[in-house]
């Protein structure tokens, strides 16, 4: 499947953790698509940003079953986060 790098990062997640990751060592958290494999990931971070990427670590998460209602359950979409780090020397201005 080929994904468009606007299609491949969905989000970036600024969360207490990602952000002691961005300031410590230069690693920067994203929320990409589900199919997006770790190639893909890469070449759209240097694409839309401009920097230079040294590795990119994913992590799948299934969605928790949720209540809804009575007695129906329901369940919150999959989704996967991508870690990013960046060469030295190299910040994102994400904020």
């Amino acid at each position: 499947m080929t994904l468009e790098p606007q299609d491949t990062i969905k989000t970036v997640l600024l969360t207490e953790k990602a952000t002691l990751l961005s300031e410590k060592l230069n690693k920067y958290v994203f929320r990409v698509h589900p199919e997006a494999n770790k190639i893909q990931i890469k070449r759209s971070v240097e694409l839309l940003f401009k920097k230079k990427v040294v590795g990119v670590n994913t992590a799948n998460f299934i969605g928790k079953k949720k209540r809804e209602r009575r007695a129906d359950f329901g369940k919150r979409p999959d989704w996967k986060k991508a870690i990013v780090t960046l060469q030295a020397g190299e910040k994102l201005d994400l904020v």
